[in-house]
């Protein structure tokens, strides 16, 4: 967070990431004794949050010119480094890859062997194939170790979003929850979680196939920003198209309103690709609505797996609010009836 000055344009112009202030939290987030918990490098934790937590953090792989690298919290590499690339070359390009069953394998096998009932909170399945290797991965490790408890999750929340499931399931896990009923909580409260994001070009959207090049060129013509947000099961939507990124952010801050919980003892994040200006911007604009003057509110920096495919530019709210579900069409809503009753 930053320090609140006279002048508020020049506050939000001088605040850099680096600058931010570490989050410090409260003591109910420290490590749980009784449940283990992993998650992977996709939930973008801010610095120092992971460790506070005491989560493992299964690192995720990506492929640059220079070959194979890991998503390790920007130790190797910095965010500003790692976009500036991509906005000086238009063709420079990263490709991402699914984590396999026999790397699932190692990292649980390891956990087993400590013995701590575990839970693995999974990278949304809507947007990679990586759940389906951990749940192979973790069937191998019940079959080996017949005592250990393991429950993988699919967090349904991509990015930031996760890291706020993380932080409140260590605090359940804490409360008293097993592991068992941490997975149950899992399932529930990840339904909560909104998230909203904005983009500066649609250039990385078009060259990894998501939309037609054709569209991201009339985009940058017209000067077009996308919101987006994520469904019930954690894939990418439009929500609506913006003229410009400043009806964008106010676009963003606009749902904030619409769908937060109001409950200001649950964290609120802040995730940027590199935009750390318009970042502190939506944190001066969140502390001017009623009652959230005193939020907690994390700032990350969106890491490489998900940055190659959004680009540089790129920001986001994510945060407690009404239940995604509510969102589901008829027909998805009968769909979902089907599959519980079979």
């Amino acid at each position: 967070m930053f320090n609140k000055k006279d002048n508020a344009e020049e506050e939000i112009s001088e605040v850099a990431f680096e600058d931010l202030e570490p989050t410090e939290l409260s003591p109910v987030y420290h490590k749980p004794s009784n449940v283990r918990i992993i998650m992977d490098s996709c939930a973008d934790f801010a610095p120092g949050i992971a460790e506070q937590l005491g989560v493992d953090i299964i690192q995720f792989p990506y492929v640059g010119p220079d070959g194979e690298h890991y998503d390790d919290g920007w130790k190797s590499i910095s965010a500003h480094e790692f976009f500036e690339g991509m906005r000086k070359d238009k063709k420079l390009r990263y490709t991402t890859s699914a984590i396999t069953p026999g790397h699932y394998f190692e990292v649980f096998e390891h956990a087993a062997k400590q013995g701590t009932p575990t839970v693995y909170l999974c990278f949304t399945s809507a947007l990679s194939s990586s759940f389906y290797a951990a749940e192979q991965a973790a069937d191998m490790v019940r079959e080996k170790y017949p005592d250990f408890e393991i429950y993988v999750v699919d967090n349904g929340a991509p990015s930031s979003a996760a890291q706020l499931l993380g932080l409140e399931a260590v605090h359940q896990a804490n409360k008293g929850l097993s592991a068992k009923e941490v997975a149950e909580w899992a399932k529930d409260a990840r339904n909560y979680i909104q998230g909203y994001f904005t983009l500066e070009t649609l250039d990385a959207l078009a060259a990894g196939g998501r939309i037609p090049a054709a569209a991201a060129n009339i985009g940058g013509k017209l000067d077009v920003k996308p919101e987006l947000t994520y469904d019930s099961t954690g894939a990418l939507t439009v929500k609506t198209v913006c003229r410009g990124r400043k009806k964008a952010l106010k676009s963003l801050i606009q749902d904030f309103r619409d769908s937060y919980s109001h409950d200001t003892s649950l964290p609120v994040g802040i995730i940027s690709a590199d935009a750390q200006k318009d970042a502190n911007w939506l944190e001066a604009q969140i502390r001017k609505e009623k009652g959230c003057e005193g939020l907690t509110i994390i700032h990350s920096q969106v890491g490489p797996v998900i940055g190659a495919h959004v680009g540089p530019g790129m920001v986001a709210i994510v945060f407690w609010g009404t239940d995604r579900r509510e969102k589901l069409s008829l027909s998805d809503r009968i769909a979902n009836r089907v599959r519980k009753s079979n």
